[in-house]
């Protein structure tokens, strides 16, 4: 499995308040980040796979969603993650 217990905590302890914090928008952004670039990186090799593409597209739309929730909310944090991440836009 590419997401264990382990990475997991690790993401939230890096981005988001704790390893337990997992409600932040900062976390949620890291994890769905993690888990499109896995997914990229699944469809680069397995083309035909449309149920991935599919299950991509809600990830970047969800995580789309965060980050404008995070606009409006607070931008220097916005800032920070897109930063950190390296996100564009």
């Amino acid at each position: 499995m590419y997401l264990t217990k382990e990475k997991k905590e690790e993401i939230f302890a890096k981005h988001g308040q704790g390893k337990n914090d997992t409600g932040s928008a900062e976390g949620q952004i890291a994890l769905f980040t993690h888990r499109i670039n896995h997914l990229t990186g699944h469809l680069k090799e397995n083309r035909k796979d449309f149920n991935s593409e599919r299950s991509l597209v809600k990830l970047v739309g969800k995580r789309r969603s965060l980050l404008d929730y995070l606009t409006k909310k607070d931008i220097l944090r916005y800032r920070a993650i897109v930063k950190e991440l390296g996100l564009r836009k």
